[in-house]
Parts: structure tokens; C-alpha cells; sequence
């Protein structure tokens, strides 16, 4: 949000068969995703985290072939088209690179003026617009740098900002992982039909991370030291610090103007009263590309982020287009989610169907079969009357339900379904959690080992292994959570006094 305070302060804080007569369905879906097959998950994924796409950069040609690939599968099932004048709705974004020779961050203390070294003490990102910014202010450590004047708080006003590295981020991006894959890659935006820049905002002239090593260099000898901010930042107890000392920022930027499609296509409804409205299904097409080298390899399938989640969209499509149910089911293949939800946001800002007839999103976003999967975590659910849905869902393909393991990362607000909920409306986003159907096998052990040494590495590619008895049950339970939805007289609501559902203004109702 954009700060209010006009003080210039330099702010700290720290940083997932058409043409046939449909055969009747039931609530849940039994019967009709009996369809599900691992060969046909599998297949797709084959193509899609297949080294020919490298790593399905958006605006790259690895993404436009994957998009196309969806287009045609889509195509083959008996989808209607629903983008823009066909299954594509494109993206028009601006791609900025920072130039890494210009990099300034100098910290001014005691009259003593210290130059940090760009990748060995802080990384940099470019600015959305501007070609070259520079600025010298106040540091002032503020925690998450949470701005929420509607509930009465405000950490300050600032006109630039440094990132601090929690204890979590520096666990699974260790500094040299940061080094390695600093300036690699582009920063996006997707650009308004006025021209402009989404989410950008002026005031903001600059920006950096520290080194864990540099910050508690820099936090020397203040009110407060690093240890301390992280404690009270991870105890969610931060309050504003001035540190007592100046730092200068500067850099130069190169832009681009590029487009990027998401793919969108339609299972259209039986009940003529209720065919239009829409339940949503999403799943990011894009990964990051190729980049930094990890031993001698360097693309970036994503496999599992999010080849895997596009691949059980697909097979999600052709499980409604066997069997329709009442409402219409809108399956979208989003872009540039790797580079801040950007397909996703842009769609809800600029839908291909009315705001208001999208009763809810379910979204698929890098689930891992690592194990023979015994629980999900169904982030979002618990917000609306999507919870008792989605837990009879995933009971009827022998799942239990697990309460979010991990809150302090708040994952509901970090894939796809966010740009849905802004908008007002319900969702839902399953994982497999890390409960396995084989006592020898420690799930969470092995979740955190795929997410230290493969998430976001060139590692995550088809060599990764999959229990795709637990790909094909996941994707049935998918399935079932919008069988129940379509199905139903009544549309999803928000649970009364609901943060997401009082912030975003809009109940969804008939």
C-alpha cells in the first residue's frame, strides 16, 4: 500500500467428450472423475517440464509453446474459447533489467562513509519506470513495514526501502544461492489500459537486501540490534527504530515492453438459471526460465512448480467436459506468476467474464507427490463456507485435513487465488501436507529437502520422482471441491466478519 507519511525515511524490513448428451452428475462428482488416469497427468507433464521449453519464462518462446500446447488441449476436450477473441487473453508487460554497473549503496555513519559491494553485501532489483533513481535518507528499521491505516496502524513513510533476511529465508536462500542468481533475471509489471505500470509506486526511489553478515555490521551500535529486530520481526513484535544512520541508493534501468498469454477456455453449464456464473480453476503455466548454472544446468524446468499444477488442470478440464455440472467451470492457465501473480492479477482486474459471476477459485500451484500422500492443507478454505466442501472432498479420496502448518509464511496470500480473493472471491488452494501413507517415510523431511536443494533450481525437473497414486486421488479431490460448488443451489460466502471477506468489500451472494 502506498505509504501517507511524508517523512524521508529509508524503511528495514524483512522479506506459492464434446458433441455428446452430458451424463447427469451428482454433487460430488462420483462417476465423473473416474477419467482421471496417471498416463494422461504424466504426459502432459512430459511436455510441459521437457528441457525444449526452457523453463517457460513469460514473454519467452519455452512459454508461448506451452501455452499453445494448453490452447490444444483445451481444443481437443471441447472447451470454449474464452479469452480474447480465442483461448488466449494476452498480458502486456513491462520487463525491466537493472543495470548491475551501476549499483550504489553506500551506508553514511560518524561521518564515515562505507561503499557496500553489489552481490557480495546487498543484491538490487531495477525500478518499474524509471530509468535511473538515486536517493540519501534516514534509516529507520520498521519490522514487516506494514502500512494498514483502515485498522489504525502505520510502521511510516519512506522513499525507499532494504530488505533484512529472516531466519526462514536465509535457511532456504542462502546468500551465495542469492549471489548466484542475482540480476539473472528480469523484473515484470503488467501494464494498465491507461498505460501504466501496476502496483508502482513513485515514492518508493530505491531498494535493496542485505547479507545477514552486512546488517548485523550495520545494526552495530544502534537502539537495537540485528538479533533483536529478527526476534521481535519473527515474534511479530517489530516497532519502529530510527538506527541513527544515512544510507545512499542509486541504480539505472533498462525496460521493455513485452505481452504474455494466459490461456482461458470454458466448460459451460447445464442449468440455463445458474450457467452464468463460473467456477474458477487456475494454475500458473510460467517457471523462471533459464539462469544461473547449478552443475552445468541451466534451466529451470519446473516440474513441479508448476508443470505438475498445469498438468492436473488439464486433466481437471477433462473430467467437466465429460460430464458438465450446473454452473459453467472457467479453467485459466496463467502467466508470470514467478514474477508477482501478474497473469492472475491482470485477470481479475480485466476478467473475460463478469467480476461478480465468479463464484469462487481453486487453485493449483506446485503439489508435491514426493511420498504416498496422506493429508492436504487446504490454505484459504477456512475463510468461507469452502471449508466443510473441501474437507468432504478430499475425505472421499481417503485424505485427512491438516490446519496450516506453517501461518508465519502466509501462503494464502503468495499464489494465484490472492488476485481472485482481492476481488471478493472465496478460494481455496490444496497442497499435499506432509503426513505419508508410509510410516517409513518422513514427509516433512522430505518436503524440506525439495524445497532447500530443488524449488526454483534447475533440479526440479522430470527426474524428480512422483507417487502418482497421489497425483490421480489430489486431482479427483480437486475435482470433486468444484463438482460440489457447480452443483449447488447456493453460491460460496465469506464467513461473517472474515478478514479477507470485510477487506475486499464484496459478499458473494445470488
Amino acid at each position: 500500500m502506498t505509504p501517507s507519511l511524508p517523512a524521508a525515511v529509508l524503511t528495514l524490513f524483512f522479506v506459492v467428450g464434446c458433441g455428446k448428451e452430458p451424463p447427469p452428475a451428482v454433487a460430488d462428482g462420483s462417476g465423473a472423475i473416474d477419467v482421471v488416469t496417471k498416463q494422461n497427468i504424466e504426459a502432459h507433464l512430459a511436455f510441459l517440464a521437457d528441457d525444449a521449453r526452457e523453463g517457460r519464462m513469460a514473454g519467452e518462446p519455452g512459454h508461448e509453446a506451452a501455452a499453445l500446447y494448453v490452447a490444444d488441449r483445451f481444443a481437443d476436450l471441447g472447451l470454449e474459447p474464452a479469452g480474447e477473441g480465442g483461448w488466449f487473453q494476452q498480458v502486456p508487460l513491462i520487463s525491466y533489467r537493472l543495470d548491475e554497473e551501476s549499483t550504489v549503496l553506500v551506508a553514511h555513519r560518524d561521518g564515515k562513509d562505507t561503499p557496500l559491494q553489489y552481490k557480495e553485501h546487498f543484491t538490487m532489483g531495477g525500478d518499474k519506470v524509471r530509468e535511473e533513481n538515486s536517493l540519501r535518507a534516514e534509516v529507520v528499521y520498521v519490522g514487516f513495514g506494514v502500512h494498514a491505516p483502515d485498522i489504525g496502524y502505520s510502521d511510516c513513510g519512506a522513499i525507499g526501502v532494504i530488505g533484512l533476511m529472516s531466519k526462514r529465508m536465509e535457511e532456504y536462500y542462502p546468500w551465495e544461492r542469492v549471489k548466484r542468481e542475482a540480476g539473472t533475471r528480469p523484473g515484470m509489471a503488467w501494464i494498465t489500459l491507461t498505460g501504466e505500470a501496476s502496483d508502482y509506486y513513485p515514492e518508493l526511489r530505491g531498494s535493496a537486501m542485505l547479507s545477514v553478515e552486512v546488517a548485523r555490521d550495520l545494526f552495530a551500535g544502534t537502539p537495537i540490534s540485528f538479533d533483536e529486530a529478527r526476534e521481535a520481526t519473527e515474534a511479530s513484535t517489530p516497532a519502529s527504530t530510527p538506527l541513527g544512520f544515512e544510507v545512499t541508493l542509486a541504480r539505472k534501468t533498462r525496460h521493455e515492453v513485452i505481452t504474455s498469454p494466459n490461456v482461458v477456455g470454458i466448460v459451460r453449464g447445464t442449468d440455463p438459471g445458474l450457467a452464468n456464473e463460473y467456477v474458477v480453476y487456475s494454475a500458473h503455466l510460467d517457471h523462471n526460465g533459464i539462469g544461473a548454472p547449478v552443475e552445468d544446468d541451466d534451466i529451470y524446468n519446473g516440474a513441479y512448480d508448476n508443470a505438475m499444477g498445469s498438468s492436473l488442470l488439464i486433466e481437471t478440464a477433462r473430467v467437466f467436459a465429460a460430464a458438465p455440472p450446473r454452473r459453467s467451470i472457467l479453467f485459466i492457465a496463467v502467466t508470470a506468476e514467478e514474477r508477482g501473480l501478474l497473469g492472475s492479477d491482470y485477470f481479475a482486474h480485466y476478467p473475460t467474464v463478469p467480476t461478480e459471476s465468479m463464484v469462487a477459485n481453486i487453485n493449483l500451484d506446485m503439489p508435491l507427490f514426493l511420498y504416498p500422500v496422506a493429508d492436504i492443507i487446504a490454505f484459504g478454505s477456512e475463510h468461507s463456507s469452502l471449508a466443510a466442501t473441501v474437507e468432504a472432498a478430499i475425505d472421499a479420496e481417503g485424505f485427512g485435513l491438516t490446519p496450516d502448518p506453517m501461518p508465519e509464511e502466509n501462503i494464502f496470500r503468495r499464489s494465484d487465488q490472492y488476485s481472485f480473493v482481492r476481488k471478493g472471491v472465496p478460494a481455496t488452494f490444496l497442497v499435499p501436507g506432509y503426513a505419508s501413507m508410509d510410516p517409513d517415510i518422513d514427509g516433512q523431511a522430505v518436503v524440506v529437502e525439495h524445497r532447500k536443494h530443488h524449488y526454483h533450481q534447475p533440479s526440479d525437473d522430470l527426474s524428480r520422482p512422483v507417487d502418482w497414486d497421489s497425483a490421480v486421488r489430489f486431482t479427483r479431490a480437486n475435482a470433486r471441491i468444484g463438482y460440489a460448488i457447480a452443483n449447488d443451489d447456493a453460491r460460496p460466502t465469506w464467513n461473517k466478519g472474515d478478514f479477507f471477506g470485510e477487506m475486499f468489500a464484496r459478499q458473494l451472494s445470488p
